[in-house]
């Protein structure tokens, strides 16, 4: 296969699933997070850097280009999440969740289309959540952060169409991983319960979806957002 595939917030949790699975099934993967990785998979590079900083995520765009010529795949797994009521939050938590799941998703997307546009192909995939159309009580800042992954995703499918580039968005439910060991079983239980289906999402429901938007065939599909669970 040999498909080079860029994915961001690889250090642990959904990412460093993504990786496994990936490198396992032939992808020549890099991987992205701000801390250094202990695992050593075949076919793998690591680079260590924030997303939200232009400069770093140039220069790792850069090495690719010079090492590998380009990447097919784009996931931008990476992301930050708060749990709080909007009396209760502040301007630096603010500040924080927005470079990490707006700016850098958006830095992301902008320099790997300028790698995909050469070959005129590439497949983008932008993490969203559901708790975008839940709406639901302490996450104001994290889905209003993801609502502005969804209109990015729609609005760049239609500026990346011309250059054989599909962009689309995953949403998952909770899923037990870092980004919700903090917050009470009982709100993740509420949130839950809101779905159609009642369970905690699993890695393999995410790679179920990423797959679908990345395969040849998907050229027609683009500017989608999947919600996992039935909301």
């Amino acid at each position: 296969m040999n498909r080079k595939i860029l994915i961001t917030g690889t250090s642990r949790g959904i990412g460093k699933y993504l990786v496994e699975y990936y490198t396992n099934i032939g992808y020549v993967v890099f991987g992205c997070s701000r801390s250094k990785v202990n695992f050593d998979f075949k076919n793998y590079t690591h680079f260590c850097l924030d997303i939200s900083d232009e400069n770093a995520v140039k220069i790792m765009f850069k090495e690719i280009r010079k090492y590998h010529n380009h990447i097919d795949i784009l996931i931008n797994n990476a992301g930050i999440a708060s749990l709080n009521h909007s009396l209760l939050t502040t301007i630096d938590t603010i500040k924080n969740i927005y470079s990490i799941n707006v700016f850098g998703t958006f830095l992301l997307c902008r320099e790997a289309a300028k790698l995909m546009q050469k070959n005129k192909f590439g497949r983008i995939v932008n993490f969203s959540t559901v708790a975008v159309p839940l709406k639901i009580e302490g996450e104001a800042i994290y889905a209003s952060s993801k609502a502005a992954v969804n209109s990015l995703t729609q609005i760049l499918a239609k500026e990346l169409a011309d250059f054989g580039i599909t962009i689309n968005a995953v949403g998952p439910t909770p899923i037990k991983t870092d980004l919700i060991k903090s917050v009470p079983a009982e709100k993740i239980n509420k949130l839950i319960n809101k779905q159609a289906i009642r369970r905690y999402g699993e890695y393999i429901d995410i790679v179920n979806v990423i797959d679908f938007f990345i395969q040849p065939e998907s050229n027609f599909i683009t500017g989608q957002i999947i919600y996992l669970g039935g909301v």
